[in-house]
């Protein structure tokens, strides 16, 4: 099973940079969609069918134009989970899941923390969603949760990691969390096969940033510690230019 996961900065915006016609090429299994910033009823979900994923769900924020999640599927899942139940994060449609009988998967848009207000936002967030996936992973084991965490873990996944020690997105705070929600029982797939530095996934469309490669890896697919020796490979993909962020890949044999 091939799985994607993509923050496009909004959907209709980068189906109209050609994300469906690289979709079909891509040919994912499953593929994990952040920051939609569109109700279903807004997209020209044709398109993606005829891409070759007749199953799609969509999570959108209460709030028009604004985050949302999405996971688009060539075969349909048992079972979709829209959210998790705890409300403010659901109304800012940011967790959404399909469960097959091998494997669940996430979409997740963890929020970022602009300023004051929404670093505490953020801070809540990432507690309560470590205490809601500890409750999920009894339940079920095997998880996979792709998407935009809005953390840089290690000094290697940032391009500059001394002058943005004090930015939200690389905060001591943060990468900690990110580290004890790995050690909790998950995999950073994309790290598991490959160590090598200047590997990001997001760059500021600041200062020609993305041609000069000074970014920032924030985007993860997470694979829960069972499903460990099912994983053939991980990878970046950033030759996808549909977004200010690119898509990230695993590749699990179920």
């Amino acid at each position: 099973m091939k799985i994607i996961s993509y923050n496009v900065n909004g959907i209709r915006a980068a189906m109209r940079k050609g994300l469906t016609d690289w979709l079909k090429a891509s040919k994912p299994d499953v593929f994990l969609v952040q920051e939609t910033k569109a109700n279903k009823d807004q997209v020209e979900v044709e398109e993606i069918e005829a891409a070759g994923f007749p199953y799609h769900y969509w999570f959108s924020a209460e709030k028009k134009g604004y985050s949302g999640v999405a996971i688009f599927c060539k075969e349909e899942p048992n079972h979709i989970a829209y959210g998790t139940g705890i409300d403010y994060m659901d109304s800012e449609g940011r967790n959404l899941r399909v469960d097959y009988d091998d494997v669940s998967i996430m979409s997740l848009y963890l929020p970022s923390g602009t300023n004051i207000a929404r670093l505490e936002h953020k801070l809540t967030y990432m507690a309560d969603f470590q205490s809601y996936i500890d409750d999920l992973k009894k339940e079920i084991p095997n998880l996979v949760i792709g998407g935009d965490y809005n953390i840089c873990h290690e000094a290697i996944d940032i391009h500059d990691p001394v002058r943005n020690k004090n930015v939200s997105g690389f905060l001591p705070v943060e990468r900690e969390w990110i580290g004890n929600f790995i050690d909790s029982g998950f995999i950073d797939s994309f790290r598991h096969f490959n160590k090598e530095p200047h590997q990001y996934t997001w760059w500021s469309y600041r200062a020609n940033a993305r041609a000069n490669n000074k970014g920032w890896r924030i985007d993860y697919n997470m694979v829960a510690k069972p499903l460990q020796e099912k994983m053939k490979r991980a990878v970046i993909l950033p030759e996808a230019h549909h977004s200010d962020h690119c898509p990230h890949m695993v590749e699990l044999s179920l």
